[in-house]
């Protein structure tokens, strides 16, 4: 386990937030140290699971996915066995981008993408409507992306 991230760890994570597909050679440049070094610091940084994901950010809407909505949901018990299957069916459905487990009038927010308001009512029918534990849920559609990502601050 990563005990301490220092200054060259900072540079590479900061530039691979920025551009995932930026060269080794690149970030070797940036850091002033060896392709073989930076290789090694970056295998290190995803054992200790620093970098949890490489992934690709895709445009929803060029992909047919134009709403995005975001949904308190309110659950009828919170014993940890009903937590735990909650979340795992917020996991296995592709709609659902993030789910977060919050204290507050909401139990869960999950942020949605749907093709267009059926799609949504389709979503809302399997993941709320059908599930017997889930007391209540609340939806606003988001009316434009101001701001999306996952970057952390460094």
């Amino acid at each position: 386990m990563i005990t301490e991230i220092d200054a060259i760890d900072r540079t590479l994570l900061s530039a691979l937030q920025g551009d995932l597909g930026i060269a080794i050679a690149e970030l070797a440049h940036r850091t002033g140290l060896s392709v073989a070094s930076v290789q090694r610091r970056l295998k290190r940084l995803r054992e200790a699971r620093v970098i949890e994901r490489e992934v690709a950010v895709l445009n929803p809407a060029a992909l047919g996915q134009t709403m995005t909505f975001i949904v308190m949901v309110e659950l009828e018990r919170e014993r940890p066995d009903q937590l735990q299957a909650f979340r795992e069916a917020a996991l296995k459905e592709p709609h659902v981008q993030q789910c977060y487990y919050v204290t507050g009038e909401a139990d869960f927010v999950l942020i949605c993408l749907a093709p267009d308001m059926a799609g949504f009512e389709q979503l809302a029918q399997r993941l709320f409507a059908s599930n017997a534990n889930v007391r209540r849920f609340r939806t606003s559609v988001a009316m434009a992306r101001a701001k999306v990502g996952l970057t952390v601050p460094l």
